[in-house]
């Protein structure tokens, strides 16, 4: 029985981990132009990843995407904003990952910008769309007031030696 337990326990720390979207800067200041860069870690278990659609909150008044080459781009609009946009054709294998980025104009107050985002691949689609700490957290962007200083990964600022 020990056997059949420690076996089960290794072949489920083999299985492969859900795919996530994330943002190689969780932070930037309210207000700028910035490039925010979505994180795609790995395809759905072992399916490649064939489109990524990420959904541009109304507060966000610029987003202009970074062509990829093997992939078509759509823009979707409303009559005020880029609503959405999809990088799709392409094949991320499931074991790589890749980085999509937008040029935005983030919103002026310091908040949270969250950017529900789908991805497809080849078998099924994953959808990041939950809040922070589910099994499916949205991308996140932390805004931080115009005044602050940038912060650089791994230091904490304000505080001493």
């Amino acid at each position: 029985m020990r056997a059949e337990l420690v076996f089960a326990f290794l072949l489920a720390a083999a299985a492969p981990a859900s795919a996530h979207v994330t943002l190689a800067q969780p932070s930037a200041k309210a207000g700028s132009h910035s490039v925010v860069t979505f994180q795609v870690g790995h395809g759905c278990a072992d399916s490649p990843t064939t489109a990524l659609r990420i959904e541009i909150p109304e507060n966000v008044t610029l987003a202009n995407p970074q062509p990829k080459s093997g992939w078509a781009l759509t823009i979707d609009h409303t009559a005020k904003h880029v609503s959405a946009i999809t990088w799709s054709g392409g094949s991320l294998p499931a074991d790589e990952f890749d980085e999509f980025a937008v040029m935005m104009k983030l919103p002026a107050n310091a908040e949270t910008v969250t950017f529900p985002t789908t991805q497809t691949c080849a078998k099924g689609a994953e959808h990041w769309t939950e809040a922070k700490g589910s099994t499916h957290p949205a991308p996140m962007l932390t805004l931080t007031p115009a005044g602050m200083p940038d912060s650089m990964p791994g230091m904490d600022i304000g505080t001493k030696p």
